[in-house]
């Protein structure tokens, strides 16, 4: 396992390597600036789907980090795309905070659309998301992540419904954030970057650093946010290097 030498590009996961909840992680405002000082083109991505990008990016920047807009690649935007690219109504599932962003659809539905819908995932949504479901209709999902890191521990992700889902239609959803290819493959085009000249940097073992390897990308797993020890063990994904945070990743990728 090992870094490319000269990596052209990095992608960065948010929640969890640059911060947990709105708090950065130590080192990591001076870490960025070193890497952004180092030329290397990058793209921020993330899989959070309760919060409107604006809001991500005003949370980032209050923290200190110097992140642009449209350097921050959203699962939530990634759907949005995919559905205006398929001229797609759907039944939309999501939290409250990101309806203005994804767009309301008034027409009857002709596909499900789910995010994390928080406390919105009682059993009449789920319900109705159910039957919709059994009707046929394509079943869109912005990620499917098993758990994600907040202030005071560990909470569950949209991924426990997306399974649920699954479970009782015995339909495949069909992923549009990480670990999803064509998320990655979207990053690394804006970039101009080739996959294996390319380094992510993520805390969760499945979906960043699986998802990057299988895109062809080398990943870099950190020891905070969601981060276990035994994701060091795991029998199939072995991440290229694992560093204890941000700012020794930094570190070993200016190293390469």
């Amino acid at each position: 396992m090992a870094l490319p030498h000269s990596p052209e590009a990095v992608l960065i996961d948010l929640a969890g390597v640059l911060h947990n909840g709105d708090q950065a992680i130590p080192g990591a405002v001076e870490a960025l600036r070193a890497l952004r000082a180092s030329g290397l083109p990058l793209r921020f991505l993330t899989n959070t789907t309760r919060s409107p990008r604006r809001r991500i990016l005003t949370g980032l920047q209050g923290m200190g980090f110097a992140i642009e807009a449209d350097e921050i690649q959203t699962a939530v935007v990634a759907a949005r795309t995919l559905v205006a690219e398929r001229r797609l109504h759907p039944h939309y599932l999501v939290h409250p905070d990101i309806i203005d962003e994804i767009g309301a659809s008034h027409a009857e539905p002709d596909a499900v659309v789910l995010g994390d819908a928080g406390p919105q995932f009682n059993f009449d949504n789920l319900n109705r998301v159910f039957r919709l479901l059994m009707r046929g209709l394509p079943f869109i999902v912005m990620a499917r992540n098993r758990y994600f890191m907040e202030p005071d521990g560990l909470s569950l992700d949209m991924g426990t419904f997306v399974a649920g889902l699954e479970y009782s239609t015995g339909r495949q959803a069909e992923v549009v954030g990480k670990p999803a290819l064509p998320f990655f493959q979207a990053a690394l085009r804006e970039l101009g970057a080739a996959a294996a000249r390319t380094v992510l940097v993520g805390d969760d073992l499945t979906d960043d650093i699986g998802g990057a390897q299988a895109a062809g990308m080398a990943g870099l797993l950190v020891r905070t946010g969601k981060y276990r020890p035994q994701d060091e063990a795991h029998d199939r994904i072995h991440p290229d290097a694992v560093c204890d945070d941000f700012p020794a990743a930094v570190a070993a990728i200016l190293a390469a």
